[in-house]
């Protein structure tokens, strides 16, 4: 799956064009295109995006859903203040495994608590434990049949003001071709069609990458 929407040559413009990528990230980033899962992972002008986000809010506690080889939590962990903390959530140890080395090289491992397990399962042991309205900022790119599940999860994790990002919302243009009717493109078109009509959210649909959706919990 293409990582953009872009055409090829400004899709590489792009990528020239962000000064903030540090030498850890590009390696990540590289070595991660050499798997054949490679689609899954951001590009550098998402990470930047992201770091950007969690400095504008003052995060302090976030949390990822999806976390595959780490760029986007590199990039998040990166931008956390001492004593900042990203859980990140991933069924994968051999993914994340390549995760762990670059997060120790950049020294931001000790800032990300990473979880492995089916992601709900760990965000609804964190409202158990009194974690609702306790995070700053959330990221979701997993699964996308389950994304309404794990967006309604994080609405209650996230405090009012927080911002939740969801990936993937654009599916290559399949959210638009009224032709695609499989099970991951009728989940997106559900969850983007949900998300413009809850009243709790502020929330915008942007461009970037495969397509984000941002929201503000409102309430």
């Amino acid at each position: 799956m293409p990582r953009s929407l872009l055409p090829e040559a400004v899709e590489h413009y792009v990528q020239d064009h962000n000064p903030r990528e540090t030498d850890v990230q590009r390696r990540l980033r590289e070595e991660t295109a050499r798997l054949p899962q490679a689609g899954m992972q951001i590009g550098a002008d998402q990470g930047a995006f992201f770091a950007l986000l969690v400095r504008a809010i003052g995060a302090r506690r976030c949390l990822e859903i999806g976390t595959f080889t780490g760029y986007s939590a590199l990039a998040v962990a990166s931008a956390l203040p001492p004593g900042g903390r990203l859980i990140a959530c991933d069924v994968s140890e051999e993914w994340t495994s390549i995760a762990r080395r670059y997060w120790r090289e950049a020294g931001v491992d000790d800032r990300i608590d990473l979880r492995l397990g089916p992601a709900a399962a760990t965000l609804e042991a964190l409202l158990r434990d009194g974690a609702a309205g306790s995070f700053d900022f959330a990221f979701i790119d997993a699964d996308k049949a389950s994304t309404q599940r794990y967006y309604a999860l994080c609405l209650e994790l996230v405090r009012i003001g927080g911002l939740i990002a969801v990936d993937n919302v654009l599916w290559s243009g399949k959210v638009a071709d009224s032709k695609v009717d499989d099970a991951d493109t009728r989940a997106l078109r559900e969850f983007n069609d949900a998300v413009r009509e809850d009243p709790r959210v502020e929330a915008c649909l942007l461009t970037v990458g495969d397509g984000v959706m941002l929201m503000r919990r409102k309430s």
